[in-house]
């Protein structure tokens, strides 16, 4: 038996990764260059630590480029387990920052579990709806079981808690569910049965209830519960059409906070106007259609389901944050992929040092 070619691979998908990434180097710099110098004498300390991630990244995709995606459907499982047993785990021994247990700490550097189990689900779903076949269709035997992982998945993650990584990892999930050819009816009646769960948690805690009416109305709290979304439309807003230049930024120098993580993209805005916003939104786009037109292509219905859960993830994770720092939805907490600072272990010890003054 002769060994399957190795495909080639997409080049204007790979151009588009490295402009994404290059482009959120630059702005990482940008944006993070004032807190550096502040915390660590260097307005480089953030820079070089992207640096080394987005290199181990790289070298990465390199790896997994060359092997067959067929593995990934065996080792989906596994992935999976080692997942839940690291999110039991960092509930238990994590560190615990601004009052959330998300990461593992070494040194000073973090590893957050959360990020293999979005994957590890989404490959693990997609090998049981290829393996399932027809049989998917089926409430007990299909659906059931793919709904209980996705809740045992979600109720670890929110013992964190961490409702931005719930969203992302509901609606990439649901996504590779719904194209897989789950029963319409049955997931309708699973939305309503859900529903009212998730109005429960949302309502539990007070700081959630502040944050969804701060989104509605946050010029009434500009100062308190507003104050990150009140800065992040003041950068939009000197921004303007053209934007101040890059480097030029105001809000990031202490009055915008997280500007080199969850609020890099008002960074984008001031500096570089609504024009600058447009041009990058969609190359955003563009990546994400690539990405879904490669999956949508691939011959194998696993390949496929698993692709497209995938460029899900990143894209309704996009989506949660550009809406955020907008206004246009709940701020929850959530990166923009490719361009925040990725090391959110390290910018989160130090807000919390900046919470502490």
């Amino acid at each position: 038996m002769t060994a399957a070619k190795r495909g080639k691979p997409d080049f204007l998908f790979l151009f588009l990764t490295f402009l994404l990434v290059s482009f959120g180097l630059v702005m990482v710099f940008s944006a993070s260059a004032a807190t550096s110098i502040m915390r660590y004498h260097s307005a480089w300390y953030f820079e070089k630590r992207q640096s080394v991630w987005a290199i181990i990244g790289v070298i990465s995709m390199f790896i997994f480029m060359n092997i067959p995606y067929k593995k990934f459907e065996k080792w989906g499982k596994i992935l999976f387990l080692v997942s839940l047993i690291l999110l039991l785990l960092v509930v238990i021994v994590g560190i615990n920052i601004n009052g959330h247990k998300s990461w593992f700490g070494i040194g000073s550097f973090g590893i957050q579990p959360t990020e293999l189990a979005k994957i590890a689900l989404v490959l693990y779903i997609a090998a049981l709806i290829h393996k399932k076949g027809e049989k998917f269709q089926q409430f007990k035997k299909g659906l059931l079981p793919v709904i209980l992982l996705m809740g045992l998945v979600v109720g670890l993650i929110m013992l964190q808690p961490d409702i931005g990584s719930v969203i992302v990892i509901l609606l990439g999930a649901s996504v590779v569910i719904i194209v897989g050819g789950a029963n319409f009816k049955h997931l309708l009646a699973i939305l309503l049965c859900v529903s009212p769960i998730a109005l429960i948690i949302v309502l539990a805690k007070s700081y959630r209830i502040q944050r969804f009416t701060s989104f509605l109305h946050p010029w009434v709290d500009p100062q308190g519960t507003s104050y990150q979304l009140v800065q992040s439309l003041y950068a939009f807003g000197h921004g303007g059409i053209t934007g101040t230049g890059f480097g030029l930024g105001i809000e990031k120098n202490f009055y915008l906070p997280e500007a080199h993580t969850d609020f890099i993209f008002s960074v984008i805005g001031e500096e570089f106007g609504f024009i600058g916003d447009a041009i990058f939104l969609l190359i955003y786009v563009l990546f994400l259609w690539r990405g879904l037109l490669i999956a949508v292509r691939c011959e194998n219905v696993f390949g496929s389901l698993a692709g497209i859960g995938i460029i899900s993830l990143i894209g309704f994770q996009a989506l949660v944050n550009l809406g955020g720092v907008t206004g246009s939805i709940p701020i929850t907490g959530v990166p923009l992929p490719f361009i925040s600072y990725g090391d959110q272990f390290q910018a989160n010890k130090t807000s919390e040092l900046f919470s502490d003054m």
